[in-house]
């Protein structure tokens, strides 16, 4: 795998973490277990099946959580500061080694503003949601980020140029719908 490789796959698992933050972990410590990608070369501790364990039961309780009205804006709250992190820790993982300085630097900015801004959109959607539907939307967000990251995840390791253009679409998609639940507000 080349530098720009590596970052597409970074930035398209980052962007799958600002809709769910165990899931793009999940699927690359599953990808990298069964040999599917071997772009782990910093953080083999992402392939090691404890650590898949550990994400998968992360993921699950992340995906209940969710579901559950009240607790998933509580969730909001803890997940968008994490999401920083985990973007810049998948983005971080996938890179290849270089420069140091240069390599975290881009993982910080990139993945972890990626994973942010991501995030940031749901939130907004997710309360928009609770304030029209007194929550009763929610449940429909929650599967729209769940299936969104699933999705993403595979496709940065498998086609990533596609994952960062599913991925744009889908936020495209939820600022539209935003800016006119905003108008809708407004009036």
């Amino acid at each position: 795998m080349d530098v720009i490789s590596g970052l597409v796959m970074g930035l398209s698992l980052s962007a799958a973490s600002g809709f769910r933050i165990f899931i793009p972990f999940l699927i690359l410590s599953i990808a990298s277990l069964a040999g599917w990608t071997d772009a782990l070369k910093s953080s083999e501790w992402i392939a090691t099946y404890p650590a898949m364990i550990i994400f998968g039961f992360l993921s699950l309780l992340e995906i209940i959580g969710y579901y559950c009205p009240w607790i998933d804006n509580m969730l909001d709250l803890i997940s968008t500061p994490v999401s920083i992190i985990t973007g810049t820790v998948l983005a971080s993982s996938v890179m290849i080694e270089s420069d140091p300085f240069s390599k975290w630097v881009l993982a910080i900015l990139l993945g972890g503003g990626v994973a942010l801004n991501i995030q940031l959109l749901t939130v907004k959607a997710r309360a928009l949601s609770s304030v029209f539907s007194n929550g009763k939307g929610n449940q429909i967000i929650a599967s729209i980020e769940i299936i969104s990251s699933i999705i993403i995840s595979i496709l940065a390791i498998v086609i990533s140029p596609l994952a960062v253009i599913l991925s744009s679409s889908i936020v495209y998609l939820i600022y539209l719908k935003i800016v006119k639940q905003d108008n809708v507000k407004k009036t």
